[in-house]
């Protein structure tokens, strides 16, 4: 999940200078004209220790008019709180219309780290996130705009931050700021962070995930997403119904890409190939059987650039399955009668028995990647189709008894374009090349951008994403069988 927000961005110093001034302006005003409309706007902080909560608390608080804002901190209970249900301290913190409430943690922070420290398990803390899902809706339906940060650190990053911190400062203050214990639970937090914000990211109360190890990088994505949280409130109101505002925030300057981080001048030669090919395809065969005899099925979708070779990759993997077991589904528009019906629903339609496999020749990611950038799907629409997505792909993968695996094939656009021109001129590939592949390459960079929200969202650990470099087609093979065998073998091992 965690995958866009491990990059490491950097802002230019002089860039950042001219950004967050204008930032810093239309935020101002932005507030006092939601002011005006008695708009109430909610702003949740969290974040693993040493991504800068307190500095960007302080920062929105310089930013903005005090008057109208109120910062609120969720330490320990008061004796006051511990006499009443535990979120009578969250309905007192909330915005009054016209106001602002800046959430230090909010609903969210002593329940992350409960489930981190095995003070609870996991069906607890699921009840807790759906309470919060229910009370986050409630406070939508009457009004209040709510928007909740996660600013990241990888593992790594962390530690120099703490490094870097207990250098600057003297210890009692370094304490202050870093919980040496949370640092060495890293990655349980991470792991009830990914898990509450796959339940509790919805459209109408979004998790935005923030790449903190740049303080200036930090600061340009939450003032930016405040920005266009107030001016897209504040015309919603005008228009008379209230909308939700996506965490997609457009943002006006480049940022480097998760696919940008791929190697695409990977290859092997094609005396290995055929080698590895012909002992992973075998090798599949008899996990195949295996799972079909332990009643373990397996779900495999392909999505990718057209032209990526998720066909061919599909053939090699058919190829190592007995044809008994598995089917191949390819998705196209869809019909009149799926229409009819709830998007997920065609693909409920074809999901495996027992012990047998389907693959998805594109699949129900349709939703935020075509129909997202080619506005098939409104804004609400696809914004909360990931939190739909990961509920459906929750269910399907709850019991053990399904294996899910999404691949994401990546070519550079110059590979692209070669392959592009090598269909058009063999008359046994011409029916593949059709306009619409050259309209969509014309959008190269909003589907970029939809695939990095993508696996932001939806790449979970029940069901993570795996982007395969394909610039060399018999490596992007390769590289999907071993990835299906080595899991199912290990997966197999636990029946």
């Amino acid at each position: 999940m965690f995958e866009l927000v491990e990059l490491e961005k950097k802002i230019d110093k002089q860039f950042y200078e001219e950004k967050i001034q204008d930032l810093r302006q239309r935020l101002f005003f932005a507030q006092l004209e939601a002011r005006k409309l008695k708009i109430p706007v909610a702003i949740l902080i969290a974040g693993v220790d040493g991504a800068g909560r307190g500095e960007i608390i302080n920062l929105i608080t310089e930013f903005m008019d005090t008057r109208y804002l109120k910062t609120h901190t969720f330490w320990a209970e008061t004796e006051e709180e511990r006499e009443r249900p535990p979120f009578w301290r969250y309905w007192r913190a909330l915005p009054a219309a016209g106001t602002t409430s800046l959430l230090f943690g909010g609903w969210y922070e002593n329940t992350f780290l409960d489930l981190a420290y095995g003070r609870i398990d996991l069906d607890r803390f699921d009840r807790r996130m759906q309470r919060r899902v229910r009370f986050e809706r409630s406070l939508f339906n009457n009004g209040t705009y709510l928007v909740k940060f996660w600013l990241h650190l990888s593992e790594e990053g962390q530690k120099k931050k703490v490094k870097k911190i207990y250098k600057e400062y003297p210890e009692e203050i370094a304490k202050f700021r870093i919980n040496k214990k949370n640092v060495k639970h890293y990655k349980d937090i991470i792991d009830a962070a990914a898990r509450s914000i796959r339940i509790t990211d919805r459209v109408e109360a979004p998790w935005v995930l923030v790449d903190a190890y740049d303080w200036r990088n930090r600061n340009l994505n939450v003032i930016e997403t405040l920005v266009n949280l107030y001016e897209g409130a504040i015309k919603s109101h005008k228009e008379g119904v209230q909308k939700c505002i996506t965490s997609n925030v457009n943002i006006s300057y480049d940022y480097p890409s998760i696919l940008d981080n791929v190697d695409l001048s990977v290859f092997i030669n094609k005396k290995d190939y055929e080698k590895e090919l012909e002992k992973l395809q075998l090798k599949l065969w008899g996990l195949t059987w295996q799972a079909h005899q332990k009643k373990i099925s397996t779900i495999i979708l392909f999505e990718g650039w057209d032209a990526a070779g998720k066909g061919g990759c599909i053939r090699r993997i058919t190829k190592g399955i007995d044809s008994r077991l598995y089917q191949v589904i390819q998705v196209a528009a869809p019909t009149d009668e799926e229409k009819a019906h709830h998007y997920l629903w065609r693909f409920w339609r074809h999901v495996p028995r027992f012990g047998f496999v389907t693959i998805y020749d594109r699949s129900w990611y349709g939703r935020v990647l075509v129909e997202r950038v080619e506005n098939f799907a409104t804004p609400e629409e696809w914004g909360r189709a990931y939190s739909e997505i990961n509920d459906f792909e929750e269910q399907l993968t709850q019991y053990g008894k399904i294996l899910l695996f999404k691949f994401w094939l990546h070519i550079s656009k110059d590979e692209q374009l070669k392959r592009f021109k090598e269909r058009e001129s063999t008359p046994l590939k011409q029916y593949k090349i059709t306009e619409e592949d050259w309209r969509n390459r014309e959008k190269w960079d909003q589907y970029k951008d939809a695939v990095d929200d993508m696996v932001a969202k939806t790449s979970t650990d029940i069901a993570p994403w795996y982007i395969i470099p394909a610039n060399d087609k018999k490596y992007a093979r390769i590289e999907v069988l071993k990835t299906i065998c080595d899991r199912m073998e290990n997966h197999l091992k636990n029946f």
